[in-house]
């Protein structure tokens, strides 16, 4: 199996677990933090978490409740145990003993750099500590680390416990092999990873899909289409080719026996021309009110909790196809 074959979606099976992390430490309960330790639970690792506000456990209980009926569809609960969850009024308290920690707290430097603190002298020897930030770099968050060797990058998508992707990235000042430990570990509860070589803002996946939404602004500001029709024209065109593969092997296909080089020779003239010819707008307060408004026709009918629950399902039934779909090539 390739390592960006989605082992769920294959089989439902998970990975063995190479790293050997049976427990888990959740530092975070909020959206992403509760997604996460919904999947943990679902892969059967104990896990203590860590989130000041009082009103935390209460969210991250109904949160794993509510996602565990998705996981048993996708095959992730086999060895699941949504008991195997408790709370901790201490950061400190929660990594005690823990083999992984995946770090989900508000993305502000000065606060993470304050969990940090609290949390190091507590880690064993051999523990991998993961942030899912995504706005901020590695660099910036090694600064709250004595020694930030066995600290990476772990971001996902959200949600994690049902998007595969996992970006993972380590520098000079990680320790050799604590990124292969981190990759090990998230393949094991079923998720699909990729290392990040150099460090730029917003990683990989956020860059694509920031370049995506910088064109669709455009042709929405530019009047081409309007914000409903952009949207589809994105979910029922190409969308649902790239949840098969990328756009590189996709073009490779498109240009039947030649591939790639053939694609290439063809149409680079007209991907130049497209190249040239893309938009650069910003998020400015016209363009915001302007994608608002187009949109408002499904947000007044609908509340986020309702397209949120839509696209939660939609994800489910493609990751279940997948699942019992041919495999890919190796």
């Amino acid at each position: 199996m390739s390592r960006s074959e989605h082992p769920v979606a294959r089989n439902g099976q998970h990975r063995s677990d190479q790293g050997g992390f049976g427990r888990v430490a959740s530092l975070g309960g909020g959206v992403i933090g509760r997604s996460w330790t919904a999947l943990f639970l679902a892969a059967g690792k104990s896990v203590a978490v860590f989130d000041p506000d009082p009103e935390a456990e209460a969210r991250v209980r109904r949160a794993v409740e509510d996602a565990w009926p998705t996981l048993t569809r996708l095959g992730l609960t086999e060895h699941g145990d949504p008991d195997g969850l408790h709370f901790c009024a201490d950061p400190r308290q929660a990594v005690e003993g823990a083999g992984f920690v995946q770090e989900s707290v508000p993305e502000r430097t000065a606060l993470k750099h304050e969990v940090y603190a609290a949390v190091e002298p507590a880690l064993g020897d051999g523990t991998v500590v993961a942030s899912s930030a995504s706005g901020l770099t590695l660099t910036e968050m090694q600064r709250g680390w004595r020694d930030p060797a066995r600290f990476v990058l772990g971001h996902p998508f959200n949600p994690p416990h049902l998007v595969p992707l996992v970006e993972v990235m380590g520098n000079e000042r990680t320790a050799p092999g604590v990124v292969d430990r981190a990759r090990a570990f998230y393949e094991s509860v079923g998720k699909v990873t990729i290392e990040v070589r150099r460090e730029v803002p917003g990683h990989v996946a956020n860059r694509l899909q920031a370049a995506l939404w910088r064109e669709a602004i455009h042709l929405v500001n530019e009047g081409v289409a309007g914000v409903e029709d952009v949207d589809t024209a994105v979910s029922a065109g190409p969308g649902l080719r790239w949840a098969t593969t990328g756009p590189t092997q996709l073009f490779h296909l498109g240009a039947g026996d030649g591939g790639l080089a053939a694609f290439c020779e063809r149409y680079a003239d007209s991907f130049n021309r497209w190249f040239d010819s893309l938009g650069r707008p910003h998020l400015d307060r016209a363009t915001a009110e302007r994608l608002v408004a187009g949109l408002r026709p499904i947000s007044e009918a609908h509340s986020v909790d309702e397209l949120s629950h839509r696209r939660d399902e939609l994800i489910t039934g493609v990751l279940a196809l997948l699942r019992n779909g041919p495999r890919s090539p190796s």
